[in-house]
């Protein structure tokens, strides 16, 4: 399995970057060489569906896991007009995996069969702080030691099986009794917390420059829990506006999570299409 660490260094944004900007890039190199039978994948769209082949059967590993929801449920179930999803948040000391916002927002925590469950609990108290619906995403191993583990909680579990479909086990339910306004505050860009101050209060405070920061977090935990909670909300669901709507269909599922998060312009998605359909020159 640890020979396969090496598939986590391609499906980055920073290594694609790398690779439609024609730079060379010996993980794709070494990658090509590992995973890739150049009697069937000619060019480097299809050395990357033989890639992700390789991974749905052998190695699901985070990337896998979370095209799969953005594939299944953001583009199959909502719509990139409706809901936003975001990756990577940052809440107290963890990081939501996956977050899926339209009316309410539900965090995803994935664990994959490459994953252990030991910091599980601590994370998901973590999610409660600025989110109200969280579940588990995970396989079909860990399934029954979760449901029996969340059993009579608010938390949802999620398998994805071995044909990738996502399967509901536990359907998550709203907790918003550790919303936490101050964490909530923290995840905020200046220019979000700003907005929502403006609309909640019609102005910004006016002080030093030293005591802004602590002057709008200190008018933001004053609105009332569940309207600031909002008008959190509205403000994530602006952050991953898709530039391009009919560019961003042509990209293949495989990178749909990759080109979602990349916030590609259009300069982007037309170096892509390039590097796809190059013939394949790896050695």
């Amino acid at each position: 399995m640890s020979n396969n660490l090496i598939l986590n260094r391609l499906f980055t944004v920073a290594a694609f970057e790398e690779l439609i900007e024609n730079k060379n890039s010996n993980v794709y190199s070494e990658i090509v060489k590992r995973y890739v039978d150049k009697s069937v994948a000619h060019t480097n769209a299809e050395a990357i569906s033989e890639v992700y082949k390789y991974m749905r059967k052998q190695y699901r590993n985070e990337y896998y896991y979370k095209n799969t929801i953005l594939n299944k449920l953001l583009l199959g179930v909502h719509s990139i007009n409706t809901t936003t999803a975001l990756t990577q948040i940052p809440i107290s000391t963890s990081k939501a995996d996956f977050v899926l916002i339209n009316g309410k927002a539900v965090v995803y925590e994935i664990k994959t069969e490459l994953d252990n469950l030991e910091r599980l609990e601590s994370q998901i108290n973590n999610y409660y702080k600025a989110f109200d619906h969280v579940c588990v995403l995970t396989c079909d191993d860990y399934a029954p030691t979760l449901l029996d583990k969340l059993n009579g909680t608010n938390i949802g579990v999620y398998v994805l099986t071995q044909n990738e479909t996502i399967k509901r086990l536990k359907e998550p339910t709203k907790f918003d009794e550790s919303l936490n306004l101050d964490i909530i505050f923290k995840i905020l860009n200046k220019p979000e917390y700003e907005e929502i101050l403006v609309s909640y209060y019609g102005e910004l405070p006016v002080t030093s420059q030293v005591r802004y920061y602590g002057k709008c977090k200190e008018l933001f935990v004053a609105i009332p829990k569940e309207k600031a909670y909002q008008l959190f909300l509205r403000m994530l669901k602006k952050r991953n506006e898709v530039s391009n709507k009919e560019l961003y269909k042509n990209v293949p599922y495989e990178l749909k999570s990759l080109a979602y998060f990349s916030h590609y312009g259009d300069l982007d998605y037309t170096n892509l299409r390039k590097f796809l359909s190059t013939e394949l020159e790896c050695n």
